[in-house]
């Protein structure tokens, strides 16, 4: 278990190594390059790129691919076209991006700082994430990547000679909009960089909000456990496991749960004896979020009438706590 300063912690760490070993700047639509073919003034230029990727060389019969490769990148396979195509015998090549279009890439939901990112380099999950403060302590364990729909590369041409040089290298058909699933516990505990995938402007990063449990009163850590998911089930029994059991003076007899219905400003109080329900004599019970099971304290001198208004209080203030298995 870990609390969410923790784990904004932990994404900080990753997103400052991940900077420190970024590679060089990702060409992308709409970026104005500079060519230049030493000894060949008529290549020489500066070409934008177009928004599927790219760009129209004189010369050369067919477009080429910039989107997606790094300047050097671009540049090797530049002088290879060149040479394949029979234009130049020893190309010397040089790229240079002179202009970065910037596009935004937007972080909402539960999040300490929504924010929306111009993508003037390539940014990874991790980055973005830590651009916008790092997850809200109600954060679920899920990050949603919704990827608007990218236009495909233009149709081949029909000397399929012209294609050879650029059949292998270029970016496969794009695909509808979508959207991408990465979970938030595999992000920061694997290590491994597919979770960590690099983003393109336009996306939209979503940290869906989850639901928070609270156990309070006379349990070993009281605190608000984050539900995972929606479809996650909290039962009296495992949110009582999470708060490490009872305490030695607690009234598990008297215990409550405070619920509030939909569209409700009053909280409903439950009674729950938990001691049958820990003998496994009466059937557990199964939480809904911003439930608040509490344990009253034999020693405690709170008037009944005043022990929903107390567990309230307590919960507010409560410590949240991530379950990250």
């Amino acid at each position: 278990m870990q609390t969410a300063r923790e784990a904004n912690d932990r994404i900080a760490q990753l997103a400052l190594a991940e900077a420190a070993k970024e590679q060089d700047y990702v060409i992308g639509a709409g970026d104005l390059l500079n060519i230049e073919v030493f000894d060949v003034p008529e290549l020489t230029r500066e070409v934008r790129v177009n928004e599927t990727g790219f760009v129209a060389i004189p010369l050369i019969p067919v477009k080429v691919q910039a989107g997606g490769l790094t300047a050097f990148q671009f540049q090797d396979k530049l002088a290879e076209l060149l040479q394949v195509n029979g234009l130049v015998s020893n190309p010397q090549v040089t790229i240079t991006v002179k202009e970065q279009h910037s596009e935004p890439i937007t972080v909402i939901g539960a999040v300490r700082n929504p924010v929306t990112l111009q993508a003037v380099h390539q940014m990874t999950l991790l980055q973005v994430l830590s651009q916008a403060g790092g997850i809200a302590d109600d954060a679920g364990s899920k990050v949603l990547i919704t990827r608007r729909p990218r236009l495909s590369q233009p149709p081949a041409s029909s000397d399929p000679a012209q294609n050879v040089a650029t059949t292998a290298s270029a970016n496969p058909p794009a695909v509808s909009e979508n959207t991408i699933t990465i979970d938030l516990n595999e992000l920061l505990d694997s290590g491994d960089p597919k979770y960590n995938i690099p983003l393109l402007g336009g996306d939209v990063v979503t940290v869906p909000r989850a639901g928070v449990v609270y156990a309070v009163g006379a349990v070993q850590r009281p605190g608000g456990f984050v539900m995972q998911s929606d479809r996650q089930q909290l039962t009296v029994l495992k949110i009582l496991s999470l708060a490490g059991g009872l305490t030695t003076t607690a009234k598990g007899g008297n215990a409550m749960i405070l619920r509030q219905p939909p569209g409700s400003q009053q909280r409903q109080q439950l009674p729950v004896d938990l001691k049958k329900i820990l003998a496994l004599k009466s059937e557990d019970i199964s939480l809904r979020q911003n439930d608040i099971l509490y344990v009253p304290d034999s020693t405690g001198k709170h008037a009944l009438r005043r022990t929903a208004e107390v567990a309230i209080a307590i919960a507010t203030g409560a410590a949240i706590i991530r379950v990250t298995q």
